[in-house]
C-alpha cells in the first residue's frame, strides 16, 4: 500500500498544483496546510487523504483528472478523457436527439465496416471511437436525469 499511497499523493499534489493552492483552498473549504498534508510525504501523514469530494471539486476545475486517473491507473482500468464532456446545455430532449445521432452514425459506420465480411483493425477503430461517443452521450443524459430527479 505504500507504493500506492505515495503514487496518489503525488496525483493529489498534481492535482492542487493544476488549480493552484489559493483556488483549492476556496473550492474545498482547506487550509493550505491541509491541502499540504493530503499530499505530504512525511511519515506522520501517510495515512491522510484527500477527500473524495474534495478531489471532485478540485478536478472540476482542473485542466486534467489527475487523482482519478491514478485511481484508475492503480485498479487496471482506463479512461478516456475529453473536456468538452461537460454537457451544461440543453436537457433531456436535446440528449435524446444527440443519442439518436450518434446510433445513427455507429450504425452507419457498422454497416460500412461490414459490407467486406470483415471488420479491419482501422474500421474497428472507427467504431470504437463512435461506441465512445455513443457512451458518452448516454453518461451525460444520465447526468441530466439525476439532476431533474
Amino acid at each position: 500500500m505504500a507504493g500506492n499511497g505515495n503514487y496518489l499523493k503525488k496525483h493529489t499534489e498534481a492535482l492542487v498544483k493544476d488549480v493552484g493552492i489559493e483556488a483549492a483552498c476556496e473550492l474545498t473549504g482547506k487550509s493550505k496546510a491541509t491541502l499540504g498534508r493530503y499530499y505530504s510525504d512525511n511519515t506522520e501523514h501517510a495515512d491522510r487523504f484527500m477527500p473524495v469530494d474534495a478531489v471532485v471539486a478540485l478536478e472540476a476545475a482542473s485542466s486534467y483528472p489527475h487523482v482519478t486517473s491514478a485511481l484508475a491507473e492503480l485498479n487496471g482500468a482506463a479512461l478516456s478523457y475529453d473536456k468538452s464532456r461537460a454537457n451544461n446545455e440543453g436537457e433531456i430532449n436535446t440528449d435524446v436527439i444527440k443519442l439518436s445521432q450518434r446510433f445513427a452514425l455507429l450504425m452507419a459506420e457498422y454497416n460500412q465496416s461490414i459490407a467486406d465480411g470483415v471488420i479491419t483493425i482501422n474500421e474497428a477503430k472507427r467504431l470504437l471511437r463512435e461506441t465512445t461517443a455513443l457512451q458518452q452521450v448516454l453518461i451525460d443524459m444520465k447526468l441530466h436525469l439525476e439532476d431533474s430527479a
